[in-house]
């Protein structure tokens, strides 16, 4: 087992901190109903059990640590792949022994060392991982990041000694968009107001300007909460 205590919150410790709960994840995320709760802890369908591709093993704890999360984020970008996330979990363990943590894909490793990809790119040999799935893929002869992992890597925030995803940004045209731990417990937020907050006085009627003065915003940053919450609301009902 690779569980840790908490300790400091600073570099990798950050990532064993316990900040959701299983639909807090689907919802930030924009994730149908149980889809977080599959990747994280596993699901039992008919007579068969389906082991987590996140945890390392089936706990039937309902709280999420920010390592978790950080890695169903990860995920979440290769849903549309048609292929079942279940295929990664050999990757995922292997990754587990080589790397020696808990969350190999939730630090700065894989994606931005060249020794971390080779090591990547190994493993997902050695696991016989499919194509659409890799993180890392051969082009013109060097080995990159695939196009879901490339996104991830843009949208995370590394810090600390051990390069953890501190916080994660949240997509290309809502840049001041984050969602990090420290923060209202973990609520995607700009600045220090969450997204929620500002789409909730949005729907009740209160103007752009109303609301960008309101909290010391500008009128752009309120737009991107409320992009954000719209965008996310209509993910998960489409699912």
């Amino acid at each position: 087992m690779f569980r840790e205590s908490i300790g400091s919150v600073e570099g990798s410790s950050v990532l064993q901190r316990r900040v959701y709960v299983m639909r807090d994840v689907d919802l930030h995320l924009g994730l149908p109903a149980g889809t977080a709760k599959r990747w994280i802890d596993g699901y039992a369908r008919g007579t068969g059990f389906y082991p987590p591709v996140i945890r390392d093993e089936h706990t039937g704890d309902d709280l999420v640590t920010w390592g978790e999360f950080v890695e169903t984020r990860l995920l979440a970008g290769y849903r549309a792949k048609g292929i079942s996330l279940q295929r990664l979990r050999p990757a995922v363990q292997l990754l587990r022994r080589e790397f020696g943590s808990p969350y190999p894909l939730a630090t700065a490793r894989p994606y931005l060392d060249v020794e971390g990809r080779e090591l990547v790119m190994r493993v997902q040999d050695e696991a016989d991982l499919e194509q659409p799935l890799r993180l890392v893929v051969v082009r013109s002869g060097q080995l990159v990041l695939a196009d879901p992992a490339q996104d991830f890597a843009d949208r995370a925030v590394f810090e600390g000694r051990g390069r953890a995803v501190t916080a994660l940004r949240a997509e290309k045209d809502t840049p001041d968009v984050r969602i990090d731990p420290l923060r209202q417990t973990g609520q995607p937020v700009v600045r220090s107001v969450p997204t929620a907050v500002l789409a909730e006085g949005f729907r009740a009627g209160e103007s752009v300007e109303v609301l960008a003065q309101l909290y010391d915003l500008s009128d752009d940053q309120v737009m991107q909460a409320i992009r954000y919450e719209m965008r996310t609301a209509q993910a998960r009902s489409a699912a």
